[in-house]
């Protein structure tokens, strides 16, 4: 498998992995998730990184699995392992030490939407659009509504998997899938603004945090503050965390 599905660039503690099929509409082929997944865990297991981006080249972020490359295959064996393929990356992004934020300069569908869904956190050029539209073609996109279905409310999400429909990224904001949609002339500044606060944060709080945050998400609330404060413990022993609290108590 060629590299070049997806490109790699590391720059200020900050991984960028760029999807980079345009001529394809960046779409989830078989080559492209592995490709991805290949970076994902290269730029996670690279002590100099920080923060994974995820970009893409051309009009369109990622315009969901590669309908042509399926429909050559008939058997549900097939399909089984496409889906689990697709899922195994969806959760490594999830399951990442380092925070990983979408850069979304264009149209993210079906499970490209379900891609920005998984991330962390998430901002798009104020054109673009999202959806999950599988069902316009009679096929409901029941794993991209697994991530898309804790980034918005479930009616919310729900509509837009019914219906098909296409939401601006303004929208997307209001929804919780974007943490900001933005004109497309300021997207690589507002990413690197986020990217570079969270990695000037003492790395190893920020993993536990986000390892922590996704945890406590899926368990009741008793269970959640149980969780949440082991960590706490584990966090207030960090001799970084610990040194910095006393910089702090002594400078007031």
């Amino acid at each position: 498998m060629s590299n070049d599905y997806v490109l790699f660039d590391i720059a200020d503690h900050v991984a960028t992995l760029t999807l980079n099929r345009p001529d394809k509409a960046n779409a989830l082929s078989e080559e492209m998730m592995d490709a991805l997944e290949a970076r994902l865990a290269e730029a996670d297991g690279n002590r100099d990184v920080r923060v994974i981006v995820i970009a893409a080249n051309g009009k369109i972020f990622c315009g969901g699995h590669d309908l042509a490359q399926m429909r050559t295959h008939e058997d549900d064996a097939y399909f089984q392992a496409l889906f689990a393929r697709c899922s195994r990356l969806m959760m490594a992004i999830r399951h990442a030490k380092k925070p990983v934020i979408a850069k979304v300069q264009g149209a993210a569908v079906a499970a490209g939407c379900q891609l920005v869904a998984t991330c962390d956190l998430a901002y798009a050029a104020d054109h673009a659009k999202f959806g999950v539209n599988g069902i316009n073609l009679g096929l409901f996109c029941a794993t991209p509504s697994v991530a898309l279905s804790r980034a918005v409310q479930p009616r919310q999400a729900l509509e837009l998997l019914l219906t098909g429909k296409l939401v601006t990224a303004p929208r997307a904001v209001e929804l919780g899938l974007l943490n900001a949609a933005v004109p497309a002339s300021d997207l690589g500044a507002t990413v690197d603004t986020a990217a570079k606060a969270i990695a000037n944060k003492l790395p190893e709080a920020i993993e536990l945090g986000k390892d922590v945050f996704w945890q406590q998400l899926g368990l009741n609330e008793d269970d959640a503050y149980k969780a949440a404060s082991a960590k706490m413990v584990e966090n207030m022993g960090f001799k970084d965390t610990q040194a910095m609290i006393d910089a702090f108590v002594k400078g007031h």
